[in-house]
């Protein structure tokens, strides 16, 4: 594609599944890492370490404490709920319309959200939260597969898939601002 066919282009949000199937395509997200994806699910040890996680660093704890500085642990519990819904559909490795736009809207309620402890969460953040993730998962493949090959390729497959996910989910923080629309007070 030529620099002027890239920058004719619509923006990501603007057809989310094609730009996440063009990035499938990129990292080589093939039918066969799909089907290895499907087999691994783990979200509930995985959403526990991640909050376990959070919690033990001022930076992100922040985002799950109550009034009282205590951790809200029924605001933990409903974002565990969350992040374990994510996992769960993330490991059905669909790439779909209506799935490409959950993901935004789940970036974008992290990139913009004006309510709740600690406000909007840094992207240095979601970029770690994904590395955890990942680190997360490599640790279970290697104890739960029992063989080296199948959980390098399971690691492999899930690396491809989150990093599309990470892609989409920063969309709210890369895009340029709007210029705004009711013109400048000057």
């Amino acid at each position: 594609m030529s620099v002027e066919d890239e920058e004719a282009r619509v923006p990501p949000g603007a057809d989310l599944e094609r730009y996440v199937r063009e990035l499938a395509e990129f990292v080589g997200l093939s039918e066969a890492d799909a089907v290895v994806i499907r087999e691994s699910k783990h979200e509930a040890a995985l959403t526990s370490a991640l909050y376990e996680h959070f919690l033990r660093f001022p930076a992100t704890a922040r985002f799950f404490l109550a009034p009282d500085g205590t951790p809200d642990r029924t605001r933990i519990e409903r974002r565990k709920h969350s992040l374990a819904r994510w996992l769960k559909e993330t490991a059905e490795a669909a790439i779909t319309h209506d799935f490409a736009y959950y993901l935004l809207m789940i970036g974008i309620s992290h990139s913009h959200r004006e309510h709740g402890p600690g406000g909007k969460i840094p992207p240095q953040f979601m970029v770690a939260a994904m590395s955890l993730t990942q680190t997360a998962l490599a640790g279970i493949f290697r104890d739960e597969l029992g063989d080296p090959a199948r959980a390098l390729a399971a690691a492999v497959a899930w690396n491809k898939l989150l990093l599309l996910h990470l892609n989409v989910l920063l969309i709210g923080y890369l895009m340029p601002p709007q210029p705004s629309r009711h013109g400048s007070s000057a």
